[in-house]
């Protein structure tokens, strides 16, 4: 209670369940972990796992070692598939992985080979959306309050409804282009914030492509005009307590958005004058 106060039983996790990872490095079960966790679980909510799912690292060399993951049970109303009672281990959203502790023992090199550590560590990451949905009792991110405030600007500026409609379909679609909106303008207004600029190399070019993303969702929601500038406001107003930065720069970062959304759009009209042509000559 003094914590998260989350329940115990609905709380799932995993341990390394031991392993050979070639070239006759046989890793054992972890044991020790498995001791802790029972300490605070029942053992049917203990599942040992290989290394797919349960040795982390870096990369092809580097820090790595086998984990231990904790899991949070959403509910059978958060299965992507519609399943009500399917077992821990499904992957249809429904079980939630909200925190992971990697015990880092070793050193991989370039061989394959697992050097010990002179100094092992626990690198302990936890989920911050994932536990906000767990703590404010919802079952998707985009339903905390961590997006509800940019969701619900993205359907102002767009003209997009917030409400079910008949058509269950229509509005499924348009809730899916309210989230894309919601979260490539979080992306790209810290992306410029921090100095990135949109182009077409490297990190400049994801840049641009999460921008014109959002921008052809919202073409999607009936929104030709600019609007993704107005957004980096709401990114702002959102997260300015904990990024006070973000007070200095949203100026400039908006009339950035703003020369990319006039860019994309003077594209599309070129490429659209060219489709007509295209079509013409086809259907002459």
């Amino acid at each position: 209670p003094e914590w998260c106060g989350i329940s115990k039983d609905k709380l799932y996790v995993t341990v390394f369940g031991g392993e050979d990872l070639g070239g006759g490095q046989l890793l054992a079960d972890d044991v020790e972990s498995e001791v802790y966790w029972l300490d605070i679980v029942a053992k049917d909510r203990l599942k040992r796992m290989g290394a797919k799912d349960n040795f982390w690292a870096m990369g092809d060399t580097g820090p790595c070692g086998p984990c231990s993951e904790i899991h949070y049970d959403m509910g059978s109303s958060a299965s992507d598939q519609g399943h009500t009672d399917c077992e821990f281990g499904c992957d249809c959203g429904r079980y939630v992985e909200i925190w992971n502790l990697v015990f880092m023992q070793f050193d991989r090199d370039a061989s394959g080979k697992l050097n010990r550590l002179p100094k092992p560590s626990i690198d302990t990451g936890m989920g911050l959306e994932r536990l906000a949905a767990v703590l404010q009792g919802v079952i998707s991110n985009y339903e905390t309050d961590l997006f509800t405030p940019l969701i619900k600007r993205a359907a102002e500026l767009t003209g997009a409804s917030l409400k079910k409609e008949i058509d269950k379909e229509a509005h499924t679609k348009s809730a899916a282009s309210l989230r894309v909106i919601a979260d490539h303008s979080r992306a790209a207004t810290f992306l410029i914030s921090d100095g990135v600029i949109p182009s077409n190399e490297g990190r400049g070019y994801v840049l641009r492509k999460i921008i014109r993303r959002a921008i052809t969702h919202g073409r999607l929601l009936g929104q030709a005009k600019p609007f993704l500038s107005e957004m980096v406001f709401a990114v702002r107003d959102l997260m300015r307590d904990a990024y006070p930065e973000l007070e200095e720069t949203a100026d400039r970062v908006s009339k950035t958005v703003f020369a990319e959304e006039k860019r994309f759009a003077h594209t599309l009209g070129i490429g659209f004058k060219r489709l007509q042509l295209d079509l013409e000559e086809v259907t002459a």
